[in-house]
């Protein structure tokens, strides 16, 4: 699908100093007011919100300002997840700071499930536990949140996921807020803050500048926590957009000269610690490493790599959250294996919303499973597992399918649930899985057009336009990610002037492509599908025309493709490189 917005282009790039491109692919993001576009190309630190413009975010900060200075005990709840490891990391060490007497507690994925729960708010109590702060989780927490308070604990929850609400007679929407002292989310509708989207570790972040201020520490202090919460904002798939794109811009900066000794341990142990840190190594390198050790076994392995200030202490630490993420793919590969499995020979294949119950794959990996199989068959997708206590899954959702909001259409299934458009957590009895499965399907108003994968170009350009200078200014975008996705051409009747196969698994496709209206050629790559490219030419061109690209003859091959603009850098030479999203037949 080709994105063709009607707008003036060249006014608007002269505007904000920019090439016309340039100034398209920013209207295309939704950003064709000058101010906004300033603020996307700049993304400085000082184009972020004040945190105490968030509801309850002052009064939160007033309770536990208060409780240290009562010397009363706090105790910070977070999640198993990078997001809430990371929440609660910034959390206790700003709260440390601040002379605070200060524990926390990170939930047993599997003994205690998601979030705050009763057993935690009993035995906090029993131990002498005045406040508590959660991080992460916690907006759909009432009757947890609700026991705490009759216990006479001080509560502030600080969280960023969607809220629940039930409709009225008259057509509105009544939110549904855990009993708290200071709920701090910014998407309730009496938030006036002007930016929704950030994650519990952006939260956290806002909320230790403001009580940095409020106890008389410099709030600059704070900004060491940025590099942390970039972390958590990658991992956490949130819109890389306005604060959340600063904050990962300024985070890698950050990141690329860390001093945190367990960081630097985790980047030598995976074999990043010499290579320039990115939002990929943050997403599918670092993330998955934190994740690992609260999906296999506890998270408080991460969150004392974090804290460690002993180098050998970090390098042991590191070791054993790299080991977990192997052994965690290669449980995830084979519970992935198993259920295309069921799909394939069972009704579940032709259902749009996918519900694939799975009860001795461990429950850590249900997520990451349902996200592949989102992605393998464009379908919303729910994979659930056998819990300690009935039944546990995850989902994840393509764009046109709201998984939070449908999942509140089924909540008289579920016993427990949560998340976002995108992503979601729910818990239910074994029996109503099947109920589950057909009544989600039912509701369902996915149209087949809807289910078609789309790649959204961004505009068509000719190969001659491609140069370093093109490439260089696109940088200016970065860093990307979901909500600001790299820019995405099209270029058609292209030849194929020679092709070869690399890569140690022998599935990356270098090609040399040339415009059949010019002399001008381009350097392309096609990652991690060599035999279906192979399998392309074959059917549509012959064993013959495959043979004559891979030895670099003159052929008859014109093909279409769809690319993000790179720049390929070795040995001190930059030169510009097509990575090839899609291609057809010309």
């Amino acid at each position: 699908m080709l994105k063709n917005i009607k707008f003036n282009y060249k006014a608007f790039s002269d505007e904000i100093g920019t090439s016309q491109l340039l100034a398209k692919l920013l209207v295309n993001r939704d950003i064709y007011e000058k101010d906004k576009a300033i603020r996307y190309i700049n993304a400085d630190l000082k184009n972020l919100y004040d945190g105490s413009r968030m509801k309850d975010m002052d009064k939160g900060v007033n309770i536990i300002k208060s409780s240290i200075e009562k010397g009363l005990k706090i105790l910070i709840v977070g999640d198993y997840d990078v997001d809430g490891v990371i929440s609660t990391y910034i959390l206790f060490s700003a709260l440390s700071e601040c002379g605070a007497n200060v524990e926390f507690k990170i939930p047993d994925r599997v003994k205690d499930g998601y979030g705050i729960n009763e057993n935690i708010i009993k035995d906090a109590k029993d131990r002498g536990v005045d406040t508590i702060i959660t991080c992460d989780n916690g907006i759909a927490a009432f009757s947890q949140l609700k026991l705490a308070v009759e216990l006479g604990i001080n509560v502030v929850v600080t969280d960023h996921h969607d809220i629940q609400f039930e409709e009225m007679e008259d057509g509105t929407k009544r939110e549904i807020l855990p009993e708290a002292d200071a709920v701090i989310n910014p998407k309730q509708n009496q938030c006036t803050y002007p930016f929704k989207a950030l994650c519990g570790a952006g939260i956290a972040y806002k909320f230790s500048k403001v009580l940095y201020k409020a106890v008389g520490i410099n709030e600059l202090k704070a900004d060491r926590f940025i590099e942390y919460a970039a972390i958590a904002t990658v991992c956490d798939v949130v819109d890389l957009i306005d604060e959340n794109r600063i904050l990962v811009k300024s985070g890698l900066h950050k990141l690329n000269n860390t001093q945190n000794i367990g960081l630097k341990a985790l980047f030598k142990e995976v074999g990043i610690w010499d290579k320039e840190i990115t939002v990929y190594s943050l997403g599918f390198i670092i993330g998955p490493s934190i994740n690992a050790s609260g999906r296999l076994e506890q998270a408080l392995w991460a969150l004392k790599l974090l804290i460690s200030e002993n180098e050998h202490e970090a390098e042991e630490l590191a070791k054993k959250l790299h080991a977990l993420n192997v052994e965690r793919q290669q449980i995830t590969n084979k519970g992935l294996e198993k259920a295309i499995d069921i799909i394939e020979n069972s009704e579940i294949k032709d259902q749009k919303v996918k519900v694939i119950y799975m009860p001795d794959i461990h429950e850590s990996v249900a997520g990451i499973i349902a996200g592949r199989i989102k992605e393998r068959y464009n379908s919303p997708t729910f994979v659930i597992t056998k819990g300690e206590e009935g039944a546990k899954g995850s989902g994840r959702s393509i764009e046109e399918y709201n998984m939070f909001q449908e999942m509140l259409k089924c909540k008289h299934l579920l016993q427990k649930f949560g998340g976002h458009p995108m992503a979601a957590g729910l818990s239910l009895k074994e029996e109503d899985i099947i109920p589950l499965q057909k009544e989600i399907n039912e509701r369902c108003t996915l149209t087949d057009e809807e289910m078609i994968p789309k790649i959204i170009i961004d505009m068509p350009i000719e190969l001659r336009s491609i140069n370093l200078k093109l490439a260089e200014e696109l940088r200016i975008m970065e860093p990307f990610g979901k909500g600001n996705s790299k820019p995405v051409f099209a270029c058609k009747s292209l030849k194929i002037i020679k092709a070869a196969v690399l890569g140690a698994k022998k599935n990356v496709i270098k090609m040399k492509l040339g415009s059949t209206a010019g002399n001008y050629n381009g350097e392309g790559i096609l990652f991690q599908e060599a035999d279906k490219f192979e399998e392309f030419i074959l059917t549509n061109f012959g064993r013959e025309q495959l043979e004559k690209i891979y030895a670099g003859r003159n052929n008859s091959v014109i093909i279409d493709i769809a690319f993000n603009i790179d720049i390929n850098e070795y040995n001190g030479n930059k030169s510009v490189q097509l990575n090839i999203r899609s291609y057809r037949k010309s």
